[in-house]
């Protein structure tokens, strides 16, 4: 047997989330600074969709701390105890975000139900002007990590959370405008729920990929089959068992395989392009491989398919 390590994952590992520090910083400082105004001047305005707002903003701060945190964890050396580093941290982070928006959405929809029953006065002006505010920090913060939202699920957590803060303020603004215009109450509540259902359906998605991810599913965007194809189609391969392909963080995806080659060994530059194409073509950066000669008389015990 013989076996193969690829060190070509470094391609696609800082550019995931090495750079975003001082989106970050930003972001953290402003929305920290914008829960304290909007959650005293939604008390004091008696607006539901300002304070649930502020609630939301909260969990934005929480999301994006988690978020850094995890960036900052998952370039963490390896150890001999922990040979992958804390890079998975960055996925947990993913999940956490996910959990965490779908829980305040859930807090902030039985509120506005309850708001239905019993409508109370809203002043309307200071609710458009915080909520506006609130507009432009959202989205000057949302725009630091748009770069970033494809390439890395911890990034998109925290730009998913950032647009739904966005729209959350965008609700408000309109409660406000609809309730000075009309004088009906019940446009806080109603916006707030209808706040609440686009920020779940937007944050579903997230939370699906960011389980599938904790538990070793194959990442989205990658299709197995393609790639069992593709090895199977190598030259000299003549079969393929014990394909396994998972994330190790948000940005980076390993691979192990063992590929059956009668002609046995077939050679460094044979790896060297194995490793270049799985990066080039499925995004894998962390490829381990072994060959076997498929002798009968030495089966491999993993060569079924239901077998782990």
């Amino acid at each position: 047997m013989a076996h193969n390590h690829s060190h070509s994952h470094s391609h696609g590992h800082d550019h995931g989330s090495g750079n975003y520090n001082r989106a970050f910083i930003i972001s953290v400082a402003l929305n920290t600074g914008f829960v304290i105004i909007e959650a005293v001047y939604g008390i004091l305005a008696n607006s539901l969709a300002l304070v649930a707002d502020a609630g939301h903003n909260l969990s934005d701060v929480l999301g994006l701390l988690f978020a850094w945190g995890a960036s900052i964890l998952a370039r963490r050396r390896p150890t001999p105890r922990r040979t992958y580093g804390l890079r998975r941290s960055s996925i947990l982070a993913a999940l956490l975000n996910a959990a965490f928006l779908l829980v305040i959405s859930g807090g902030i929809g039985w509120e506005a139900i309850l708001r239905f029953r019993e409508p109370a006065p809203v002043a309307g002006g200071t609710v458009i002007t915080v909520a506006a505010i609130g507009i432009a920090i959202n989205t000057i913060s949302a725009l630091m990590f748009l770069s970033g939202r494809k390439s890395d699920l911890n990034i998109r957590g925290a730009f998913l959370h950032l647009v739904a803060d966005a729209a959350v303020s965008v609700g408000v603004v309109l409660a406000g405008i609809a309730i000075i215009a009309t004088g009906w109450l019940w446009f806080d509540p109603a916006v707030s729920l209808i706040v609440t259902v686009v920020i779940v359906v937007g944050t579903w998605q997230l939370f699906q990929e960011s389980l599938n991810l904790v538990t070793d599913a194959v990442p989205a965007g990658i299709e197995p089959l393609a790639v069992r194809t593709y090895l199977a189609e190598l030259s000299g391969v003549s079969s393929v068992h014990d394909l396994h392909i998972w994330a190790m963080s948000t940005t980076e995806t390993a691979l192990t395989a063992h590929l059956v080659i009668p002609a046995g060994y077939p050679g460094d530059a044979f790896f060297t392009q194995v490793n270049r194409e799985l990066h080039d073509n499925f995004g894998i950066e962390h490829a381990t491989l072994q060959i076997e000669t498929g002798d009968p008389n030495y089966p491999c015990p993993l060569a079924q398919d239901n077998v782990v």
